[in-house]
């Protein structure tokens, strides 16, 4: 139901980073609210997103 799904971030500008999910071709960023993410993120940082929260992977 709800699946995992990997991100890594490619950029943070202002109050917004911009994820791309791993292991598939796509041409637009996901654009996600600084807030939602936990406050360790950094651009390169790997997030798993799951059950409506994300979480840092490495």
């Amino acid at each position: 139901m709800f699946e995992r799904i990997d991100y890594i971030v490619k950029d943070l500008a202002g109050d917004y980073a911009y994820l791309e999910q791993i292991g598939h071709e796509q041409e637009e960023l996901k654009c996600v609210a600084r807030a939602l993410l936990p406050p360790e993120t950094n651009v390169g940082s790997h997030l798993a997103y799951e059950m409506m929260e994300y979480t840092v992977i490495g």
